[in-house]
This record gives C-alpha cells, structure tokens and sequence, in this order.
C-alpha cells in the first residue's frame, strides 16, 4: 500500500512542457494591461445611516449617499429582508428613506423598529451600507425613588433616582418644587441620578424630588424630605466611604462618572487612583464635588479598576473602594481591502484589517450576500483574508468586509473585475475518471468546444474529495493526450478532478470537477514482536490498525509448534487490538506464530514469528529472584569458582595425557581425587551460574543424549562411537581406554569454566578428548536451541588458541 502523502506536500507538473511554460504564462497572467481592460467604477457610499431614536408618530429620515457609474439602484433592507414599497415610507431622489410616521407595534400592526440598510447596485456589482438602529423613544417609571434622610450640620446627604429611557433621561432636582441653584458648590448633581450635598446647613432641610425628562415625556419622582439636625458633638470619627465607584461600561467619546462619597472627622481627603499603577492623567480629567472622579471623551486606554481612598489628614489611616470601568470602541478599519484586477484563472485575494473593543468579528459579502468557505474560497487569519482561486467570470464583483462588535458596525468594500482574453478555449469536456487500482486512476477527457488550436497543454487539478482546497495539487499533461492516469494515491479514498487547457495567452476556465475512489486493497502485514511471559506463555504485541475500525476486517492470529503440521487458529481479533496472549504452551517446543490482518478485500500478507520456550524455562529455573543482601558474597564465589575451575581444567588434562601415555587404569581415579579435593562444593543446579548449561547446550535431562560434539545423536551412534561399558551413567568394570575416552567429556560438562581455544594431537585419542572443547566453542543458536545464544560463548572472554 502507498504511503499517505503529507498534507503540506504538492506536487509539480512533470517536468517536459511545463518549465518551458510557465515563464511563458506568468507575465501574461499577471500583467493586466495586455488585455485592453481597465478597472470597473467605484461603487461606494459617501454617506450611510446612522441609529437613532424617534419619537412615536413623528417621521424620520435615514441618509444614504452613493457614488458609482449610473445607472445605479438604490433599495433598503430591513432586518436583513427588502424593504417592500409602503404608503408609510418614501425613497427620496439622493438614495435616503423617509418614514412618514414612526410606529410602534400595536394591535397586529409591523413596528418601524429594527435594522435598516442602505443597498445600491449597478452593473459592476452591489453593495451594502452599515447597520442603522432605528429605536422609538421611551420612558419608564422610576425604579427608584430619592429616599428621606437625616443629617448633621456640616455632614453630607446623599439623594439618587434610577429612570430608564430612550434616549438617556437628563436627571434635574427640585427642593420643595423649586429648581435648585445649581451654582451652588454645594450641591453636586451628577448625571447618573444622584444628588450630593456637602456641609449641610439648617436651611438645605426640605423636600426632594427628582426630574427625568427626553423627548419622549417627562417624568417626577416621589419626594424625599431632608432633615438637618445641630452640630455634632465634634468627636473624632473614623473615615468611611459612604458610596464608592460603581462598574461601568461605556462606548468611547462618552463620559464617565466615577462617585466617592467619603465621610469622618475631621472630614478626609479624597484620591483616585489605579489599581494597575497608571496613571490617570490631568486631560479630560476633572474632579466634582468633593470627590467625584470624572472623566470625559473617555478612550479604550481609560480602562481598568480605579480605587477611591479616603485618608484622614496628616496620617495614614484610610478606607479604600473600587469600581471597574470598560470603555468599548466601534469596529474601525486599520487596513481596507483593495479593487483589483485579475486574469481568469488566477488567484484574487483581498486583505481586512478591523480593530475595536471587545475585538469585531470579520464578515465577508459578495454582493450583499454572507460569503463562507468552501469550494474555491478560502477565509484565513480570523475572516481577515478572503482568497478566492481559479477566478473566473462568475466570481466578477462587488466584496464588502463587515467589522461588528457590541459597540457598532462598518463595512468597506472593494471590487474584483475578471480579465478575459479574446480567443482562449472553452474548458475541457466529458471529464471521466476510473479507478485502475488500489493507487490508481484514470482521467480522460475531451478537447474544448472553441479556440482549441493554441492549446500547449493541459493541467490535471487533483485533491481528496474531504481535503480544502487548498490542498489540491496538479500535474502537467501533453496537449497529445486526452487522458493522464493518476499513480500513488491511497487505497478506498475518493478524490475530485477537474482540468483546465492552457494556451500561451492563458488558461481556459476549470471543466466541472468528477469524482473516483480509488479501489480497495488487502491490508499490508501487520509488524509482530513477541515476548516471553514465563515457561508456557507468550505475548504478542502489533500496532493497531485505525483503517480497519472504518470497514469490516480484523487480525487473524495462527500458532502451532514447529514439529507439527497444522496450525490453532485463525484467532479472530477486532482492528482496535494491538496485543494477544497464548498459554499452556509446551515449555519444551519452539512455535511458530502467524499474524495477518484482513478487510473486506481479503487477507493480506501474514508476519511469521519463531520463538522458543526452552530458554525462558530454563532462565527460570536457573535465576532465582535477587538476593541484594547475598549479592556481594555471591560475586565473590563466582569468583573464587572461576579460577578453581581453570585449575581443574588444567589439572585434569595433564593427567588424562599422562594416563593415556602410560596407559595406566589408576591414573582416572587419581584424577578424579584431585578434583574433588580442589572443586568448590557444588550447590543445587538453581544455584548455579545459568551459562553453563547453556554453553553446554543441553541441560542434565538431556545428557545422556548428547553426543561428544555438541549434537544430540541417536544411541546407535553412541554404541559405534563408545562401547556400552563407555556410555556415562553406567557401572562397572571397563576396559582402560573406554574410560580413558568418556571421562573428559563428563569433566569438561561438570567444569565451571569451559576450556575453549585447546587443541590436543590429532588421533584416536584425541578424537575422544574433543567434546572438552569441540561443542562450546562452536555452539550455535541451532546447537543450544534458539533464545540461547546470549548466555553462550559470546558472553565471555575470547582466548586465543595455543
């Protein structure tokens, strides 16, 4: 199966015809004064509507101003939906829309509330102004009245009144009916509804009401009656904030009113500032009453916490309160996209860049309509980026960037004109494309209507049907065909194509695009390790195959021991696992493991595994678990046996060549003496280093089976090579040259070291000698059993023969 192409991967026409092409093609793509045309009229408003807020009954008028190549047409939307002629509304010569009498909804009856839009077209294109909120007038009833109070002389009081209304009501106060004197520094009205007296004095005691008024009524609380008592006592007072600075959001340009009412004695003083360690700054800054922070034209940069403190004079005693202000800013444009020119064929791209507070979602409109993804258009870098690919007559016009946040809306738009050439071919026709193969399809075609003598060639555009676009590729085809098979593609996948002929003028507008899905494959063979749990079992591991969860198919598992025939299986496996465990096996045998995946196709190929059991049993049996405590006394006697072991070694063929040269029976009881007199003390086999065994290649069961040369022989073969009386194992009396030849055979087996790299004479005797060294020195995987070689021969030191 082919490897899956990297997504960031494209590739190139065939090199033969393109590369002399392409430079042909390039400065006459791009260079736009070659085909005669120039740039479409402007079509853009010169003024758009604006919100307002009208009065019930009375008419209104909304502006719109357009500028462009007659005949333009001007029509209004509202809330997204034209706006049908009515007796009530009016289109005025200049593009404005006069309503006769504003309405309110009653009785079944539409309102004239909503969204208006202003939208003008000609033949270039179309285009549409900003939304327009259009909101009645109103006023509700106080949802909070100025209560009754009481002060001190020279204390403070405090009246305030909350009324909502369209537009913002402007809040007056009146004592006992009459307008109070605003002059006087006493009195500070703020405009959120709040009435603050400072120094309170015997006549200030009076009744309170609030006045709300906008042009939709005007509206009188409920009075409120002031008490002021005598002078207080003078005592100390600690410093308290009475009403700190509420949370405020805001648009830029308005004001903000940020209220400390502090109070104590004597009376303390009043800072601001913020809490982010900024400064607040002396321009459009002033402060009301005796401690009321307000900032006019607020910006984006006054946000933040601002903190009220009240510190009593000449200490550092303090109250301290904050309120958090948000100033938010109307979507504004950094960056305008561009009018432009393009070939058809090219690429056309326009760029919008908006800024304002909270940040405004970008918007684009091809003539008036909402502009998604998909196909040959591409929003990037957050809808700032419109690109739009193999642009042809149908993508000519008019492309507005919509910027809007909480705060307001703004358009700007620009145009695409498409440049066409005289005399370029039609597109391709009859596009077909069938699969070949797993990795293969063929696409076939027919020549353009029109224009097809100078067509150079074509180009095979070429993705996944589920890919963007922007992950199509193409490949170059010779103007001497009519079809072009497509290789290296992924098995049950489906991919889009459509051509487009070239001629040295340009390229024809894109065939209509068909679609082919590769066929189907049998899955590759799956990677298989394996790994020894114990004496009698085994775990497999394998990658899990996701494409195998998307169709029917699975693994099918296999086993047997390599002596046997027939396999145990198939083991079915759904594609999700990646690992399965085989027990009770025969801890003697080594098996055979067979893996292959399998889909709706069939099955593939299958990974083969041999493993044996032997060297994890016999590891087992020979490796006792780690006695940390008994770790340093155990290096020592492995040690200690290392070097008695070479001793005997030595020893035992000095005397064995002594005997066979004097032919003496005595001398292999004399041998064996001095062996047990030098020998360590032999502790149970599971004690024992686990190399021996496995250099010897076999273990004590096997024995008396194993011939003199590293190889398991049949007995027959024992009896040719020894006489019966020779065979180890048996007792008593033998000729002196039979015991002479089986006695070094079992020393060497019993040694701690085998003695490799000695050679004796060659001979009858040596012949007989040979096992000492013969079968450690060239033991094999195939001689030990497979799984042994890393505890043979290759784990200790080399020596050189003498």
């Amino acid at each position: 199966m082919a490897a899956p192409r990297a997504a960031s991967q494209r590739r190139l026409p065939a090199p033969h015809w393109p590369r002399l092409l392409l430079p042909l093609l390039l400065p006459l793509l791009l260079s736009e004064q070659s085909w005669g045309l120039g740039h479409s009229a402007e079509l853009a408003f010169t003024v758009e509507p604006s919100d307002d807020v009208v009065v019930p009954g009375q008419p209104v008028v909304l502006d719109c101003g357009v500028e462009g190549t007659p005949p333009v047409r001007i029509t209004w939307r509202k809330n997204g939906v034209e706006l049908p002629e009515s007796t009530n509304s009016t289109l005025l010569a200049n593009g404005s829309l006069m309503i006769l009498h504003f309405r309110l909804e009653q009785g079944g009856s539409s309102s004239d509330e909503g969204d208006y839009e202003c939208v003008a077209q000609n033949h270039f294109g179309l285009v549409v102004s900003r939304k327009a909120r259009i909101q009645a007038a109103t006023m509700s009833d106080f949802h909070v009245h100025p209560q009754a109070t009481m002060g001190e002389e020279g204390g403070v009081a405090r009246f305030q009144c909350q009324i909502h209304g369209l537009p913002k009501p402007l809040i007056t106060w009146e004592k006992n009916r009459v307008p109070i004197d605003t002059d006087n520094e006493r009195y500070t009205l703020l405009p959120k509804g709040v009435l603050q007296i400072t120094g309170l004095r015997a006549e200030d005691s009076g009744i309170f009401h609030c006045v709300a008024s906008n042009i939709a009524s005007v509206r009188i609380s409920h009075g409120a009656r002031l008490t002021v008592s005598g002078s207080g006592s003078g005592a100390y007072k600690e410093p308290a904030i009475l009403v700190g600075p509420e949370n405020l959001t805001l648009t830029v340009h308005q004001t903000a009113v940020l209220e400390c009412v502090a109070t104590g004695n004597p009376r303390p003083i009043v800072s601001w500032s913020r809490l982010d360690g900024r400064p607040i700054g002396v321009e459009g800054i002033q402060v009301l009453g005796t401690g009321n922070l307000i900032i006019s034209d607020v910006t984006v940069q006054h946000s933040g916490v601002y903190v009220c403190a009240a510190n009593r004079p000449g200490t550092r005693v303090r109250r301290t309160a904050q309120g958090r202000l948000v100033v938010q800013a109307p979507a504004e444009f950094v960056q305008h996209p561009q009018s432009i020119s393009r070939p058809a064929g090219t690429t056309a791209m326009f760029t919008c860049q908006a800024q304002g507070e909270p940040p405004p979602h970008v918007t684009w409109l091809k003539n008036g309509q909402v502009l998604g993804p998909g196909g040959h258009v591409r929003l990037k870098n957050n809808n700032s980026t419109l690109t739009i690919s193999g642009i042809g007559p149908e993508d000519e016009a008019i492309y507005q960037c919509v910027a809007e946040n909480s705060a307001g809306s703004s358009q700007a738009s620009a145009s695409l004109t498409v440049l066409w050439a005289e005399g370029l071919p039609g597109p391709p026709r009859n596009v077909r494309a069938v699969s070949v193969s797993s990795t293969e399809v063929r696409v076939s075609w027919s020549e353009p209507l029109i224009n097809t003598k100078e067509i150079i060639g074509y180009v095979l555009h070429i993705r996944k049907a589920a890919d963007p676009p922007e992950l199509e590729y193409q490949e170059a085809v010779s103007k001497s065909t009519l079809q072009h098979v497509v290789s290296d593609l992924e098995p049950s996948t489906p991919y889009s194509f459509y051509i487009k002929a070239y001629t040295p003028r340009g390229a024809s507008s894109a065939s209509i695009p068909t679609l082919a899905s590769t066929l189907g494959e049998a899955p590759a063979p799956p990677p298989l390790s394996v790994r020894v749990l114990g004496s009698s079992s085994l775990q497999l591991l394998w990658e899990p195959w996701p494409r195998l969860t998307q169709h029917e198919g699975g693994f099918k598992l296999f086993y047997r021991p390599a002596s046997k025939a027939s396999f145990t299986g198939p083991i079915l496996l759904p594609g999700t696992v990646s690992s399965y465990n085989l027990s009770q096996l025969d801890p003697t045998a080594v098996y055979e493991v067979k893996l292959l995946a399998y889909n709706q196709h069939g099955d593939g190929n299958a990974t083969v595994r041999f493993v044996s059991l032997r060297g994890a049993s016999e590891r087992t049996a020979l490796s006792p678990p780690c006695d940390c405590r008994k770790e340093e006394a155990a290096n020592q006697t492995s040690t200690t046996g290392i070097v008695i072991g070479i001793h005997i070694g030595v020893t035992c063929i000095i005397f064995c060549v002594l005997f066979l040269l004097f032919g003496q029976r005595g001398r292999v009881l004399f041998c064996k003496d001095v062996e047990n007199q030098l020998s360590p003390p032999q502790g149970p086999r599971s004690q024992r280093d686990p190399g021996i065994l496995a250099l010897n290649g076999a273990g004590r069961g096997e024995r008396g089976q194993l011939g003199c040369d590293g190889k398991l022989v049949d007995v027959k073969e024992l009896e040719q090579l020894f006489p019966p009386a020779g065979v180890a194992g048996q007792l008593g009396p033998r000729p002196m040259q039979d015991t002479a030849a089986s006695t070094p055979c079992e020393e060497t087996q019993l040694s701690m070291l085998p003695l490799q790299g000695f050679s004796l004479l060659e001979g009858r005797t040596t012949e007989a000698l040979t096992p000492c060294t013969g079968p450690m020195a060239s033991l094999t995987p195939q001689d030990g059993g497979p799984g042994l070689l890393s505890e043979g021969p290759a784990a200790w030191p080399a020596r050189s023969a003498q």
